[in-house]
């Protein structure tokens, strides 16, 4: 298993987030090599990608229990 999808596994979203943060902040400060930006940036799509990925999961689980609600609502009001 590669490095980077291992720790995907292991990443929250919230210190996926935080990194991408930093690879954003560093690459706008523009003081890094061009071989540095080009592996931040991948970095930091792969890290985009996961956050996207997270997010569509939590909004399905709200989803799922937004549905869960309604219906046991529409039951209790028959």
């Amino acid at each position: 298993m590669s490095k980077s999808s291992k720790s995907q596994h292991t990443q929250t979203f919230e210190s996926a987030l935080a990194e991408l943060e930093g690879i954003v902040n560093r690459m706008e400060a523009g003081q890094m090599p061009l071989e540095q930006s080009l592996a931040s940036y991948k970095r930091g799509a792969e890290l985009l990608k996961f956050c996207q990925a997270a997010l569509q999961d939590a909004q399905q689980q709200v989803k799922v229990l937004e549905e869960g609600i309604l219906k046991n609502l529409g039951s209790a009001e028959q």
